[in-house]
C-alpha cells in the first residue's frame, strides 16, 4: 500500500522525544486521531497511552503484515474468532489476540513513533506489542505513517479481563532520527548521577545488576515467581488481589536459578534517575550473557527516580523470563542497559509530580493490581 506524498511540518521540531505539551498539540491537530475523547492521565510526560478499541480476534499465530499489506488483510486468513470488548472480555494465558486501538495516526515527515507495554503490562506478564500496516517490525512506527494501529496480546502467566479503553501499551514520538548515545549518558551521569552506585558501567547504554542480597528493604523477599493456574486479573482494578494468590515470594538470597517458562519479578541493585530533560528506555539484553529476557515495559519517563520528582533515585522492576534451560542468576549480574535520550523540550510536568505515577521511590514492586505485600 503506497503512501500518499506528504508535506513536511511547517515548524520543524528540534530532534529528540516529544514531551506531553507536544502530543497534546498533535492531537489537537488530528496526527493523532484519539477516536473518542482523551482518557484522564493518557497523555503522560513523554508518552501516549493507547487504548484497546470494541473488538478482538483471536488469531492462530503471531505475524508482522509486511510490505504492501494490511493487518485487516492478514486478520482475514488467521482469525478464529471475533468478540465485543464493550462489557469486558477474558483473554486467556497461552493464546494470542489482535485487537484494533482507538488511536489511528497521520504523522508528518521527520516524525516516528516507538511503543512498548507499560509498566503493569510487564508486571503481568502481558506480551503486547504494537503493530502498523505493512510493517516488518513490532513496535515500530516509521515516519511519515498514515493509518491504523493494533495491539497483539498473549498473555502468559495469568489469565486477564479487558474491555474498550484498556490501556496496556504507551507509545513515544520522535522528531528526526534517535539520539542516544554513550557520550549522552557519560556526561548526563557526570552531572545527574544516573544511577547510585559510584562507577557506571556504560557500553551501549549504562548497565544494571540485580538484586539477589535481600537487603532493601529489610525483610522483604529478593523477588517473586508467578504461579501456575491462578485466578483471572482485571487489568482496570488496582489494588485488590492478594499477592499469594498469583506469587511465591523468593527468599533465598545471593542466587537464583531461573526455571525455563516461568516469571520472575526481581529488582535491580542500583537506583535509577532520569533527569526531567530527558527519558530513558531499557533496551534488549544481549542474548549471550545469558539465557533470559528481561523488562517487557521498557519507557522510563522524564523524572523517574528524580530529585525534582520527589525521590533520590528508585530502582528498576525487571521482568525476567528465563528460555530453554535453567539458568543462574547471581547478586550483582549484569542484567540490563538504560539508554538516554534528550527531549525536543523541557516536558510542564515529570514522573511522579501529581499525574498518578505508581512507581516513584519504588523498590520490589509488583504490578498497581496487588495489595501491599507483607510477609
Amino acid at each position: 500500500m503506497s503512501q500518499p506524498q506528504r508535506k513536511p511540518s511547517p515548524d520543524p521540531l528540534p530532534r529528540g522525544i516529544l514531551p506531553a505539551r507536544a502530543l497534546a498539540q498533535l492531537c489537537e491537530q488530528g496526527l493523532i486521531d484519539t477516536g473518542r475523547p482523551l482518557a484522564q492521565g493518557q497523555i503522560q510526560p513523554a508518552s501516549l497511552d493507547l487504548r484497546l478499541g470494541e473488538w478482538a480476534y483471536r488469531v492462530r499465530a503471531s505475524f508482522l503484515p509486511g510490505p504492501g499489506r494490511t493487518v485487516r488483510d492478514r486478520l482475514e486468513q488467521l482469525q478464529l474468532h471475533k468478540f465485543s470488548l464493550a462489557q469486558g472480555a477474558v483473554f486467556e494465558a497461552g493464546c494470542v489476540y489482535i485487537v484494533p486501538l482507538l488511536e489511528t495516526l497521520k504523522l508528518p515527515k521527520g516524525i516516528s513513533a516507538a511503543a512498548n507495554p507499560k509498566s503493569s503490562t510487564g508486571r503481568l506478564d502481558i506480551f503486547t506489542r504494537v503493530i502498523a500496516d505493512e510493517a516488518r517490525e513490532f513496535d515500530k512506527i516509521p515516519e511519515a505513517y498514515e493509518g491504523p494501529l493494533y495491539a497483539e496480546i498473549s498473555p502468559r502467566s495469568f489469565s486477564i479481563l479487558a474491555r474498550t479503553g484498556s490501556r496496556l501499551s504507551q507509545i513515544r514520538f520522535r522528531s528526526g532520527p534517535p539520539l542516544a548515545s554513550d557520550e549522552i549518558i557519560a556526561l548526563l551521569h557526570e552531572s545527574e548521577a544516573l544511577i547510585s552506585s559510584g562507577t557506571a558501567n556504560i557500553d551501549n547504554g549504562i548497565a544494571l545488576s540485580v538484586d539477589l542480597s535481600g537487603g532493601e528493604p529489610s525483610g522483604q523477599p529478593v523477588g517473586f515467581r508467578a504461579k501456575r493456574h491462578s485466578g483471572l486479573v482485571d487489568v482496570d482494578r488496582t489494588g485488590a488481589l492478594d499477592v499469594l494468590d498469583y506469587w511465591e515470594p523468593i527468599w533465598q538470597k545471593n542466587s537464583l536459578i531461573l526455571d525455563p517458562d516461568q516469571f520472575y519479578i526481581l529488582a535491580s541493585k542500583e537506583a535509577v534517575r532520569v533527569p526531567p530533560t530527558h527519558a530513558a528506555e531499557m533496551v534488549p539484553f544481549n542474548p549471550l550473557v545469558g539465557e533470559f529476557r528481561v523488562h517487557y515495559a521498557g519507557f522510563f519517563d522524564p523524572g523517574f527516580g528524580h530529585q525534582s520528582g520527589g525521590g533520590e533515585g528508585a530502582r528498576a522492576v525487571l521482568e525476567v523470563r528465563s528460555h530453554e534451560v535453567p539458568f543462574i542468576l547471581e547478586d550483582g549480574q549484569i542484567i540490563g542497559r538504560l539508554i538516554y535520550e534528550p527531549l525536543t523540550e523541557t516536558p510542564d510536568q515529570v514522573y511522579g509530580q501529581g499525574i498518578g505515577s505508581n512507581y516513584q521511590r519504588q523498590g520490589l514492586k509488583l504490578s498497581k493490581h496487588f495489595k501491599p505485600f507483607t510477609p
